[in-house]
């Protein structure tokens, strides 16, 4: 003999269904932290000492990880990726800008990357992917 349970109705209200952050938005907010210190540690290391972002194009990179960090809370999937490739195209775009007029003042002789400036240009790559993620799947 099978038995069943009886069929009663809900008490209460139904809860909404809260789903997690798209793992773009969170590749985004990484790439946003990434550019964020990035922007503020030292981008170019020489004998004589390290010259910091903050006193080139770092508050411009700084600022366009803001713009990123916002793209992570917008609920709007096109809007989120316009923010992502605006940060991508920033940090990339300065700290390569950066790089190729040092090398073009003095050559290879005197100085290297420093972890700041790493830092930004992987920022920048991986906001890039995440803009490209939330485009895909839009």
């Amino acid at each position: 003999m099978a038995t069943t349970a009886p069929a009663t109705a809900p008490t209460g209200t139904a809860r909404p269904v809260r789903r997690g952050a798209h793992p773009a938005k969170r590749l985004l907010l990484g790439a946003s932290v990434m550019v964020m210190f990035g922007s503020f540690l030292p981008w170019i290391d020489t004998p004589i000492g390290s010259i910091n972002g903050t006193s080139g194009a770092g508050l411009w990179t700084f600022y366009a990880a803001m713009l990123g960090f916002a793209g992570v809370m917008v609920p709007l999937r096109r809007l989120a990726m316009a923010q992502a490739a605006v940060l991508s195209v920033v940090a990339i775009g300065l700290a390569s800008w950066q790089v190729l007029h040092l090398l073009d003042l003095v050559g290879t002789t005197g100085w290297r990357p420093g972890p700041g400036i790493v830092l930004v240009i992987g920022g920048g790559v991986a906001a890039g992917a995440a803009a490209y993620r939330l485009r895909r799947e839009a």
